[in-house]
């Protein structure tokens, strides 16, 4: 009998062991819904064809409501928990946004364990969170308050905690946007801690996730040298960006997988002109120089579609608004210096200048050996502004230049689309890096 009881007694003992064990498990555990994991990359997924044509037409068009989130409607909501709660020990974590998708409705926040993966972070008691679409605070409640800006493609999303407060019941949870801090807010900490979460809302939406991030309000020099040239792009797509070096990180595989950087702020007559140095010309040196209107395709390389123009490292070609090409130009090889600007008349204003977010426009100067400061046509130097001056400036014609090493390889008269013409570089091919200078005829 003693023998018997021993051998339930062993028995049960296994069986706690082993329910323990998946206890443990469960807790070490990421959790996610309508969400593909790739390394540290996360894309939102629609499982049905149903939930993808909401995610595509929108919610007016489902008959669902108006705004950009649906209040507590979650049938096509994608959420990720990671597997460990922040800490003192790791207190912060970063997401990049690669893609914003159809409507950009991502969320960054921290949630409670088992949070529902049908909800975005922030809508359920217990769970606070920073809305990239609409830059409101989400604390609990499906009704955000304003809290910072919006957040676009390229731009990072932190979220950390103060661990001295972290015992108290209560935390102080902070939000950054590209490593400054947007606000704060105090919430009361779950029995399990809070846990890392981001939601998806739209199809197309990608984002980069870093649980390891560290945060400081001091960075140390090497840091803010490679950073320092961060807020010269508005856009970033499969383009990593060190200082003034791109570096194409794309597939490579097919013409949809071009990478594209464009610059923050469009040429104007102060700022008109500016060079891309081919540091490494890749496998095929698919690389594109040109300018573009501000909504511009994220996979399509400068010059292919409408309202932009691009001069094309490969062939030498220059292309108009169109996937064919004319003749143009050398092609370019590694160690090339590719420029190119506009020739604006001479009564050229523009009606969004003074709008420039935060953009100081510098003056102008030729540096000796390098292109000249054509910024304005020479045809036009001696025209009276007269009521000229005063009519829309958006849809007029103007001259952009190509250069090579230097030296002007032609000229293409093109219209100005609304909103201005930006700085645009495409890569397409494997290990193509370029070098990038905005304002390379600034003293």
């Amino acid at each position: 009998m003693d023998d018997i009881n021993l051998h339930y007694r062993f028995l049960n003992w296994r069986r706690r062991i082993r329910e323990i064990r998946e206890v443990r498990a469960v807790r070490v555990q990421e959790r996610y819904k309508r969400i593909l994991k790739d390394g540290d990359t996360l894309r939102f997924s629609c499982n049905s064809w149903q939930v993808a044509h909401k995610c595509l037409l929108g919610d007016e068009a489902m008959g669902i409501g108006h705004g950009p989130h649906y209040h507590g409607n979650s049938d096509e909501v994608g959420c990720y928990v990671a597997p460990r709660p922040l800490s003192k020990g790791n207190c912060y974590f970063e997401v990049t946004i690669v893609d914003t998708g159809v409507r950009g409705t991502i969320a960054v926040g921290l949630v409670p364990q088992f949070y529902k993966l049908d909800h975005q972070p922030g809508w359920l008691p217990h769970s606070v969170a920073y809305h990239a679409d609409d830059g409101k605070l989400y604390n609990g409640n499906p009704v955000g308050q304003q809290f910072g800006p919006k957040c676009n493609r390229g731009d990072r999303i932190g979220c950390g905690i103060y661990a001295d407060t972290l015992d108290a019941g209560l935390t102080t949870v902070f939000f950054t946007k590209n490593g400054k801090e947007v606000g704060s807010v105090v919430v009361p900490v779950a029995p399990d801690g809070l846990f890392p979460a981001i939601g998806m809302h739209s199809l197309g939406e990608e984002v980069r996730l870093d649980l390891q991030a560290e945060w400081g309000q001091e960075e140390d020099d090497s840091v803010m040298m490679v950073d320092s040239h961060e807020d010269e792009w508005g856009r970033l797509y499969d383009v990593r960006a060190s200082g003034t070096l791109l570096e194409y990180v794309g597939k490579g595989k097919s013409i949809m997988d071009v990478g594209l950087a464009q610059a923050r702020q469009p040429l104007t007559t102060r700022s008109h002109y500016f060079e891309v140095e081919i540091v490494d010309a890749g496998e095929k040196c698919y690389i594109a120089l040109g300018l573009a209107r501000r909504d511009y395709p994220k996979n399509r390389h400068p010059g292919w579609s409408r309202g932009s123009v691009a001069y094309h490292a490969d062939d030498g070609k220059i292309f108009h608004g169109s996937g064919v090409g004319d003749p143009f130009g050398p092609r370019c090889f590694e160690g090339d210096i590719m420029g190119c600007g506009i020739m604006f008349p001479r009564d050229y204003i523009f009606d969004w200048e003074d709008e420039l977010d935060e953009w100081e426009a510098q003056e102008v100067r030729p540096k000796q050996g390098r292109v000249q400061n054509f910024v304005y046509l020479n045809d036009e130097e001696d025209e009276d502004d007269g009521d000229d001056a005063e009519q829309d400036q958006e849809g007029r014609k103007v001259m952009v230049f190509f250069t090579r090493n230097g030296k002007i390889i032609g000229r293409r008269e093109v219209v100005v689309p609304a909103g201005g013409f930006y700085p645009t570089i495409g890569m397409l091919s494997s290990g193509e890096k370029v070098k990038v200078d905005l304002h390379p005829l600034s003293g």
